[in-house]
């Protein structure tokens, strides 16, 4: 069986900067198993299967190398990208999730795919977890969680890139990953995000864990629209705007591969 794969970075307009994401368009699901196998193949942060179930309308599902992930920001942009400039799609979509509800994205005037998302801002944690504290090298000023990651705060931009930290140690947190923010003298807020027990060391720009570090940092910085910055390696560009159920997330991509691959 042939099927057409697209792999896109994404928070970006550079190739090879960003986040990379495969996006697989099928007609019907895949066993899981297989779904697994072809994201591990793949590789990358994650891989996203899309199914056409109605005008303008797609469940999509998300695969890291390790699992499959319940909420992906990065391969829902990466999967719009495609739609939009390579599958003949127009300017908006809905794509249908098994965990977060529906998500509507646009193509909004400045070209850039904008993606409304649930907001989920953290809450501060009363008990810090110790793997928490023992896998990173720096100790943070605030520790908040939400149904996604802990998010550990810290003073300065300089802290955020200075952070190394303990893979063995953060699995023990699982099912949640790290992230860890600061505000920035560049942009509104920078982060890093680790999740080796769901998928890998160090992702390169994470969009889902926006729904939680824009609605901390619209209340830190007394401000609903904010820039913020994915310190990571390949590092991306994120536009973040607070609404009161919902935050909307915008980013640009750029195409890297397009082929078939077979199964």
């Amino acid at each position: 069986m042939k099927m057409d794969i697209f792999v896109v970075d994404t928070f970006t307009e550079q190739q090879f900067k960003g986040n990379s994401a495969a996006v697989i368009p099928v007609e019907d699901w895949l066993p899981d198993e297989l779904m697994q196998d072809i994201a591990a193949e793949n590789n990358l942060s994650e891989t996203a299967y899309i199914k056409n179930v109605g005008d303008h309308q797609y469940e999509i599902r998300w695969f890291s190398p390790l699992t499959e992930i319940d909420f992906c920001g990065h391969a829902t942009l990466a999967s719009a990208y495609v739609l939009f400039n390579e599958l003949g799609v127009d300017n908006s979509i809905e794509f249908m999730t098994r965990e977060v509800g529906n998500l509507t994205v646009i193509l909004n005037a400045q070209n850039e795919i904008e993606m409304t998302f649930p907001n989920q801002k953290p809450e501060v944690v009363s008990i810090i977890p110790k793997a928490l504290l023992d896998g990173l090298s720096k100790t943070p000023i605030e520790v908040l969680k939400n149904r996604q990651a802990y998010f550990a705060v810290f003073t300065g931009e300089q802290e955020v890139q200075d952070v190394t930290y303990e893979s063995e140690q953060l699995k023990r947190l699982a099912p949640y990953d790290v992230v860890i923010t600061a505000q920035s003298d560049h942009y509104d807020f920078v982060s890093r995000y680790f999740w080796p027990a769901n998928g890998g060391d160090e992702d390169p720009v994470t969009g889902s864990i926006h729904s939680g570090l824009a609605p901390y940092w619209a209340d830190k910085l007394g401000k609903s629209d904010l820039v913020a910055y994915q310190a990571s390696k390949r590092g991306g560009v994120l536009k973040c705007r607070v609404l009161e159920k919902s935050i909307v997330i915008s980013g640009k991509g750029v195409l890297y591969l397009k082929g078939k691959i077979n199964v």
